[in-house]
Parts: structure tokens; C-alpha cells; sequence
């Protein structure tokens, strides 16, 4: 994770590539990945992900044996979500990238969860 880190720094293009040249000018992602969903290098990706580019190289080491969400992907390539979501995307396309769904909770699980929290903070 640190070397993906310090390769981003070591960048000598830093600012002067704009987030659409890094997307080939697509805003949009082939599937919706949620900000929270998880993801982890698959075997294909480890080795397969040095000939995908930079960013996607950089993206598979940081998910490679550790799980990681969009929006730390984002943060630890210093990528905008937008451009984030769009390399996941085909990453997880390619079959590069395994992405693990947040299970959805119902909208009754959710309202006790906030009642037993809500509950708790009146007994401080």
C-alpha cells in the first residue's frame, strides 16, 4: 500500500493529467459500485494488473491481499471517486478486481438499529 503511495508522489506527470485523459473521457463506470463495497485482487489480477497501466497497477496492489473499499482506493491513489469508480469498474469487469457487495438492510432493521442507538444515548 505504501509503495503505491509513494509511486502516486513520484509521479512526474502529478497535476498535468486531467481525471477524463485517465478514464479515456468516460464519467460513467460499466457497473454502479457502491462507495462502501469491498474489493480484492483476484488471482488473474496479480498477474495480469502491470500490463492494465499504472493506475490499475497501482489500484491491484493495494487490494492485493488486503481488502479495501472505492473510497479507500480512491483516497490512497489520490484519484477523484468518479475516475475511482470508473477504473473499478473495469477492473472488476476484467475480472482484475473481486468486489464483495455491502449486504442491504431493510428499512425496519434500520429504524431499530437507529431506535437501540437513540435508546443507548438518552441512557448516557
Amino acid at each position: 500500500m505504501r509503495e503505491a503511495m509513494e509511486r502516486s508522489n513520484e509521479d512526474p506527470r502529478g497535476a498535468l493529467v486531467r481525471p477524463y485523459a485517465v478514464t479515456r473521457g468516460r464519467t460513467e463506470p460499466q457497473r454502479d459500485i457502491a462507495i462502501e463495497a469491498i474489493l480484492l485482487t483476484t488471482q488473474r489480477g496479480q498477474q495480469e494488473a502491470r500490463f492494465a497501466g499504472r493506475d490499475k497497477q497501482a489500484i491491484a496492489s493495494l487490494c492485493d491481499g488486503r481488502a479495501q473499499s472505492l473510497a479507500e482506493i480512491a483516497a490512497y491513489t489520490r484519484l477523484p471517486l468518479g475516475v475511482s469508480r470508473v477504473l473499478v469498474a473495469d477492473m472488476v469487469a476484467d475480472g482484475l478486481l473481486a468486489l464483495h457487495e455491502v449486504a442491504q438492510a431493510h428499512d425496519d432493521d434500520r429504524m431499530q438499529l437507529l431506535e437501540r442507538v437513540l435508546s443507548g444515548l438518552r441512557r448516557l
